[in-house]
């Protein structure tokens, strides 16, 4: 019986030392690494090549439904399962959007996340009976249903939903090029397509609606400058 191999993405420690515990129990599922943010996550998928990607969503640096977009974009063929305390159709919709085959929430029992990762492994859908019930009383697919705020963000680059986030969670220009390796001239200009896009010319106005959004949670410390 192959053993599946399993990335961890969570910003808790504790959350996520208590997943591993859990996941570790389970004979046929083997966690390979432990990222604490969706930058490190893209980077160990690149290392660890893991057969799922177990993916928190509200994370400093890179949230989980952008590092999802990057990986299934250059690994296709591996399975992302978002696991969230936020269970909001905007977040099941964007998840859905970006490629993930389940959302499951926090509360799940054990039983049902390691079965959610064999699921998503065989390339099946899995999502918290909640959340698959609202699913079914609906005949739209649901990655097609995304709020009128989440449509505007869905118009960022990948590049510039990283910039969006760094300048929501309070990083200044120079820091946010330090941060992806690129200039201050380049963080200017992605900053003001992601403000023309968006429609949005302020600081505080950008952290708002990143919260509205879900790329950063309302109690990241953010300082608005």
């Amino acid at each position: 019986m192959k053993i599946i191999t399993v990335l961890l993405v969570e910003d808790h420690m504790i959350v996520r030392e208590g997943f591993r515990m859990m996941l570790e129990r389970d004979t046929g599922l083997d966690v390979v690494g432990e990222a604490q943010d969706g930058r490190q996550a893209v980077a160990m998928v690149e290392k660890l090549h893991p057969d799922v990607v177990l993916m928190d969503i509200a994370m400093p640096r890179l949230n989980g439904l952008e590092a999802t977009r990057q990986i299934l974009k250059a690994h296709p063929g591996i399975k992302v399962l978002i696991l969230s305390a936020h269970n909001d159709d905007a977040y099941v919709n964007d998840a859905i959007g970006a490629g993930a085959m389940g959302f499951l929430l926090k509360q799940t029992s054990a039983s049902d996340v390691c079965r959610a990762i064999r699921e998503v492994y065989l390339g099946n859908t899995f999502f918290s009976n909640s959340i698959s019930r609202r699913l079914g009383r609906l005949n739209t697919h649901p990655g097609k249903r995304m709020s009128s705020l989440c449509k505007k963000a869905a118009q960022l680059t990948s590049r510039e939903v990283e910039v969006f986030q760094l300048i929501a969670e309070g990083k200044a220009n120079k820091e946010t090029a330090s941060e992806l390796n690129i200039s201050i001239k380049t963080v200017e200009k992605h900053r003001g397509n992601l403000m023309d896009k968006l429609d949005i010319h302020d600081t505080a106005g950008l952290t708002r609606y990143a919260i509205a959004v879900g790329v950063i949670e309302s109690s990241v410390q953010v300082t608005i400058l």
